[in-house]
């Protein structure tokens, strides 16, 4: 097999798998983003009890418009990252595979992941930025909202430079390479395992063949859980420090350490974790879908190409 038709396998899987798991779940990510920013002080978003009872307030004063605001950014961002991500992590993984027989330790999936996780955060850290901002508006807004995706980005460029898009971007970029190598590193791990234990029950000259989809559910879905615990932390950071300036054209939070040192004083560790349920919900059932449809799409793109 080519390089180059592997790479494009992994690009083509991945963003299909991305695509796939964005829709259902987006309600759910408005409500953890909304959680994350609101530490209870000057806000100028509505207090919600839990999960639920924003779903449901969100529905009743926004309505469906508010469910799904940022739906587009949220599409692009998933289909862009996801695509550029395996992309990213399949050359890394054959460039260290050199030489070794195709087989990589725990370490080098470790570095692959990283490696491709920077890459794709600086590829795309302005989409996730006005993503962050849509979801964030709401009736209580003070200022012009925004009218769609490319209304933000101009609005930011002309009010506060092109800087302003790549606000965040230290804990994106600690988060895209902790959060990928944690949940990459688990997820072939753990893959491994599972391919050893059947391999066990019978004979397969083809690992890909002894996976199921049922497999593939629980192996994103339990190396998602490990990644969020490990890294919502910097989530709650990056959503604080991308929220819109106030009136005045003054950012909420200077840069992460100011986010740290006010979180940690007026709300303490819990408030490093505020909508770390939504997220649960949304991510780790996403996880597993995403990995099924990639698994499955790679698996028929080589038996497509096998035939050819």
């Amino acid at each position: 097999m080519s390089q180059s038709h592997w790479q494009w396998e992994n690009a083509a899987a991945g963003a299909v798998a991305g695509f796939a798991t964005v829709a259902a779940m987006h309600p759910l990510d408005v409500v953890r983003t909304r959680f994350q920013v609101h530490d209870g002080r000057a806000s100028n978003l509505p207090t919600y009890k839990n999960t639920v009872h924003a779903v449901l307030t969100i529905a009743r004063f926004e309505g469906l418009r508010g469910l799904y605001a940022g739906f587009y950014p949220a599409v692009l961002g998933s289909t862009v990252s996801w695509g550029l991500y395996f992309f990213f992590y399949g050359r890394a993984k054959q460039r260290y595979a050199r030489g070794r027989d195709d087989k990589l330790s725990a370490g080098l999936h470790l570095a692959s992941a990283a490696e491709a996780g920077g890459l794709v955060c600086l590829c795309t850290n302005p989409i996730w930025l006005v993503k962050t901002r849509l979801q964030l508006q709401n009736p209580l807004h003070q200022t012009r909202q925004y009218s769609g995706f490319y209304d933000a980005l101009r609005t930011i460029m002309r009010e506060e430079g092109w800087r302003a898009l790549y606000r965040g971007i230290v804990p994106s970029l600690l988060l895209q390479v902790s959060h990928g190598a944690i949940q990459f590193t688990a997820y072939e791990e753990l893959r491994t395992v599972f391919v050893g234990l059947k391999e066990m029950k019978r004979n397969s000259g083809d690992q890909h063949d002894l996976l199921t989809s049922i497999d593939y559910a629980i192996l994103g879905g339990s190396s998602k859980v490990a990644a969020i615990l490990f890294t919502y932390p910097v989530q709650v950071i990056r959503a604080r420090l991308q929220q819109r300036p106030n009136k005045n054209g003054t950012p909420r939070y200077m840069d992460s350490w100011h986010v740290i040192k006010e979180t940690a004083r007026f709300e303490g560790l819990r408030g490093f974790y505020k909508g770390v349920t939504p997220s649960l919900l949304k991510n780790v059932p996403a996880a597993s879908i995403t990995f099924i449809v990639y698994e499955n799409v790679l698996n028929l793109l080589r038996m497509t190409r096998r035939k050819d």
